[in-house]
């Protein structure tokens, strides 16, 4: 199946006048500005601009929770969550905690097969043996009502602290951090769950050491320099927060680009933690050089490939480990995994796409928002096909699994497109029908449900209702924003590098992409589903080089192309090599 048409439009130019450095390339400041960006210390965030933590809702109760569980010598539990996020938020609060005084700090969190999503009461009957005065959930806990609700009849507090949406009514913990709380004053609604749990810290942190730093200077309120004496430095935290904020795909607003640039920093300088040292060796990934893409698209799905087949345990340990040996020894594991996770994602991409292409024989065109599930399917991964499958069809896409093979009940996973939020789009279809979805939770763009086997059919005919009164043709035309035409003088080194270090570059915030129109002077196939080529540009002598993951359908290339690219350092081959690595292609 061949992805859908997009069409490529160009962002508005926009003024970039403003404070620039002389040094800065033009192209990057007109990049800049199509993102709204007027200056470059908007582009280029600092610590020093981020936001306190004093808006958060429920902070205060929060910090009372865990000053007197630290006083007390009580023990804390950290529970962590089954992805990127969850895992990294889990190690930030276990470290952090320990950092500001903690002696009795432990972690759990749950296998995916077994006790399905976040503190469930199964997860909770298991944490009982850990004896747990005091459970702060990462990542997780606005959902988990009945969770929560078991842990404090065994008389233990919970504290949650949580990015994602909530419903109607909240979970009956002791305190709630979350900055998308109705009425939540913080400015950024934008944080990762490990963005939420660093602030936290923050906040404690300034309560147990009675530290007031200047307000206008986060910088030493992060690294915790007062005008009375040092404390405990918490930008150590940030290569963790910069991992989960990009894994999890949150909008890169200023308040993430600074914390995230941060992280990266520390990664690039070799300070990150051992766990986040390995998986960049096993990888492949020269530290010096890490991006924000380096996170997505490398380290993150070693991660998440645990909680996918796995346990996160095994994540959470690599992450928390100081030992560089035993860290490279789970990174290892994690590597065999993640390829595990691949042929495991291939197999059932195959599957998908067999299903769509009978649907669209049956039908002349694929469902509206397609519904897919299939009894072999493993629930670790059907958000991973979703995504491909939205991909191809720019259409929003469900994927169901058996929660456990032959199980009755099914995890289901969702994924959007702009404009179509499907955390609405559930809610919806729940309050039309209440009870068909047993539990829901998630964002805009990406959803997690339970569903009962004998209820798919009831709930298909309801999705697909849903999304037709929300869906319409401009929202199902998929579109490329292009940062125009570089011009024949920023096909080089100087400029592909100053692309690569101007970010980070992500959700909300997007790696710059240019468009034009090439001669296709050579072809080649790489591996079974990519395209090497040689391009010619109008306006340049010299052949370029490009490549094309995922370009090969099977036909030859046309003569001429009208291409979406990233202009990139070619490392590969060093010296002043560049390429194009081609997002979308059309017949020029």
């Amino acid at each position: 199946m061949s992805p859908a048409a997009p069409r490529i439009r160009r962002r508005t130019e926009s003024a970039c006048d403003g404070a620039w450095p002389a040094q800065l390339p033009p192209l990057l400041r007109r990049v800049y500005a199509a993102r709204g960006v007027t200056c470059y210390a908007q582009a280029q965030p600092k610590l020093g601009s981020l936001l306190p933590p004093d808006g958060l809702s429920g902070l205060d109760a929060a910090v009372d929770l865990l000053e007197a569980a630290i006083r007390a010598r009580r023990h804390i539990v950290v529970v962590g969550d089954f992805d990127c996020d969850g895992a990294t938020a889990c190690a930030v609060g276990v470290r952090g905690l320990r950092m500001l005084g903690a002696t009795r700090v432990s972690h759990g969190v749950p296998n995916r097969m077994v006790h399905g999503y976040g503190l469930s009461p199964a997860l909770v009957e298991e944490l009982a043996a850990l004896q747990p005065e005091l459970l702060v959930t990462v990542d997780h806990g606005i959902a988990c009502h009945a969770g929560v609700a078991a842990a404090r009849a065994r008389g233990w507090p919970v504290l949650v602290t949580d990015h994602h949406l909530p419903g109607a009514q909240l979970p009956p913990a002791d305190a709630i951090v979350n900055p998308n709380l109705p009425g939540d004053a913080f400015p950024s609604k934008m944080l990762a769950g490990v963005g939420v749990i660093f602030y936290l810290l923050l906040a404690l942190r300034r309560r147990l050491y009675g530290d007031h730093p200047d307000r206008e200077d986060q910088t030493a309120a992060i690294h915790g320099r007062t005008s009375q004496q040092e404390r405990p430095d918490l930008s150590r935290l940030l290569d963790l927060v910069a991992v989960g904020t990009v894994a999890d795909l949150v909008p890169l607003d200023a308040n993430n680009r600074a914390l995230v640039a941060a992280g990266l920093r520390r990664l690039r300088n070799g300070q990150g933690c051992a766990g986040l040292r390995a998986l960049a060796e096993v990888c492949g990934r020269e530290a010096s050089r890490l991006t924000a893409t380096d996170i997505g698209f490398a380290i993150g799905p070693r991660l998440n490939a645990a909680g996918r087949l796995e346990d996160m345990a095994l994540g959470i340990e690599c992450l928390l480990t100081d030992d560089i040996e035993r860290a490279r020894e789970l990174a290892g594991v994690l590597n065999g995994i993640n390829a595990e996770r691949r042929a495991v994602q291939q197999l059932m991409t195959d599957d998908a796409e067999a299903a769509l292409a009978r649907a669209r024989i049956a039908e002349g065109t694929p469902p509206l928002a397609p519904c897919l599930f299939d009894p072999e399917w493993h629930p670790g991964v059907v958000g991973l096909v979703a995504s491909k499958m939205k991909e191809r069809l720019h259409r929003p896409v469900l994927a169901f699994a058996p929660a456990e093979p032959g199980a009755a009940l099914l995890r289901g996973s969702a994924r959007s497109i702009p404009g179509f939020h499907i955390r609405d789009a559930l809610a919806a279809v729940d309050a039309a029908h209440p009870g068909l979805i047993p539990r829901f939770g998630g964002h805009a763009m990406a959803a997690g449900l339970s569903l009962e086997l004998a209820q798919l059919p009831a709930f298909e005919r309801a999705w697909q209702a849903q999304a037709a009164r929300m869906l319409d043709d401009d929202l199902l035309q998929a579109e490329v924003l292009s940062d125009g035409e570089l011009l024949p003088q920023e096909f080089d080194r100087f400029h592909a590098e100053a692309l690569r270090d101007g970010g980070p570059w992500g959700q909300g915030f997007p790696e710059p992409l240019f468009d034009g129109r090439f001669e296709v002077l050579d072809w080649r196939t790489v591996g079974e589903r990519h395209l090497k080529l040689s391009l010619r540009h109008p306006a340049r002598r010299e052949p370029l080089p490009a490549i094309h993951f995922g370009g090969w359908h099977g036909n030859a290339p046309p003569p001429q192309l009208h291409l979406a690219y990233r202009l990139a350092p070619d490392d590969y081959r060093g010296g002043a090599a560049i390429q194009l690595v081609v997002e979308h292609a059309l017949p020029a």
